[in-house]
């Protein structure tokens, strides 16, 4: 690669790694939050819910806007509402203007991951193999340090310097990416002359709609009537509605030209829906990690910020490490064998977590965090291999757009599952009753990764 590619590649990285280092510096800011805005945990764990609600709803709606508008201008506006969200966020008056300034992060970060991906796919064709694995760094690398980035900044300036962070960032991608990110091909009649109404419907509003409103509305009814203490008609009727909602949503999914989420796909591949539902379930177990543990370290273990942030580490870092040796592994033998050592791995990470106690050393969540950590490296390689396994070559486009909707949805999930737990207090029994939980989850993970090779074997 010439230099002209390796300086686009850095000026995407640099962009597309404020997505997921914001979603993952923030698990280290909540017991902060929880004190600076006198808010119980389920209230607090919104700055969770609106951020990955509102990515998993960008993120495909501004890869059709891409395909419409231009990939350059939607990968430079995303920079500019990023930078914007991220300078006013400390600003915030309460809670509720916090998590307005979140949804709009969210956003315009979203507006980079998959436009970044399609720009260096089409832009550099020699060695793009090593091209996209870059990228990957960036993602998967951001994602593992955000909660040591975010101790340290929390401990040194508090949590106003975790949006901060992302200004430097936001500034260097947005003048490399000026400079070298290639124009625009001029927009076609058709695109030119769509009307409003055309494009709502290419990008499926009524959908997104419908699954946005029921997602919030479920999960405010759910997470209310846990908070309060009691099941009261109001939360019944919230949750109810947002039930109905999605149900809605899905008919209309089945029914639409140009929907949202193809529904249909998972009728027709059945291998590609429990690859995604799999999936699913990896994330909730995952995130229910990565959101607990530091909870727990600091408003349970009463340790800092900081060394929360440190001992986090481990969690990334071994993720990191093990992510090529699973590529080379899964070439040989196939995702399989990965993903059996993954749900394992789970599962002793797990049942470690229950066989803690109020007084065991804290360093000895690492062990946890390690075995969690390699089993995300492995998942990483992994899933996205039996994928592309199970999904036909004409709609990997689709498949993919799936995937990563199964890795939103079960991020959302965690958060739900840590907020019903834990209610408006993160205590010591909340987080056993989470292992337990989890241990159940990775036990089930187990069986569907030995199912999967048990038909495989059946099919050859």
């Amino acid at each position: 690669m010439n230099a002209r590619s390796w300086w686009l590649m850095i000026s995407v990285g640099l962009g597309i790694l404020l997505n997921p280092l914001n979603s993952s510096m923030v698990s280290v800011a909540i017991p902060n939050l929880q004190h600076v805005f006198r808010l119980d945990f389920t209230r607090v764990s919104w700055i969770i819910f609106s951020f990955y609600i509102a990515s998993s709803i960008a993120q495909p709606v501004m890869g059709k806007a891409s395909d419409l508008f231009g990939r350059r201008k939607i990968f430079l506006t995303g920079l500019v509402v990023a930078f914007l969200a991220s300078t006013l966020a400390p600003l915030s008056p309460n809670f509720g203007w916090l998590i307005g300034f979140r949804i709009v992060q969210s956003v315009g970060t979203s507006m980079m991951v998959g436009v970044g991906m399609a720009i260096v796919r089409m832009h550099i064709t020699e060695n793009q193999a090593t091209a996209l694995s870059v990228l990957s760094i960036f993602l998967s690398g951001a994602a593992a340090i955000g909660p040591f980035i975010g101790g340290i900044l929390i401990h040194m300036w508090d949590w106003p310097s975790i949006f901060f962070v992302n200004i430097p960032f936001a500034v260097a991608s947005f003048l490399l990416a000026w400079r070298t990110l290639p124009k625009d091909e001029p927009p076609t009649s058709v695109t030119r002359d769509m009307s409003i109404r055309k494009w709502l419907n290419v990008i499926d509003a009524s959908g997104v709609l419908l699954f946005a409103v029921g997602l919030v509305a479920l999960l405010i009814g759910l997470l209310s009537a846990k908070s309060s203490g009691h099941l009261s008609l109001g939360n019944v009727i919230v949750a109810l509605i947002g039930l109905l909602l999605l149900l809605a949503f899905v008919r209309h999914e089945l029914k639409t030209t140009s929907p949202f989420i193809p529904i249909r796909t998972f009728a027709e591949y059945p291998a590609m829906t429990w690859v995604n539902v799999e999936f699913m379930l990896v994330n909730v177990l995952y995130y229910s990690l990565f959101f607990g543990i530091p909870s727990y370290l600091q408003t349970v273990r009463h340790v800092s910020g900081f060394h929360t942030g440190i001992l986090m580490l481990s969690l990334g870092l071994c993720s990191l490490a093990a992510s090529p040796l699973a590529g080379r592994w899964i070439d040989k033998s196939g995702p399989r064998p990965a993903l059996f050592l993954s749900a394992i791995l789970m599962t002793f990470g797990s049942v470690w977590l229950v066989t803690l106690n109020p007084t065991s050393p804290v360093i000895s969540v690492c062990l946890a965090l390690i075995a969690f950590g390699i089993s995300n490296g492995l998942n990483n390689v992994g899933m996205q291999a039996a994928l592309f396994q199970s999904s036909p070559k004409e709609i990997i486009g689709v498949a993919s757009g799936l995937f990563n909707t199964s890795r939103y949805l079960g991020t959302i999930l965690s958060s739900l599952l840590i907020g019903t737990v834990m209610g408006g207090t993160f205590s010591f029994e909340g987080f056993r009753t989470l292992g337990i939980i989890l241990t159940v989850l990775s036990l089930s993970l187990v069986f569907m990764s030995r199912r999967r090779g048990d038909s495989a074997q059946l099919q050859k």
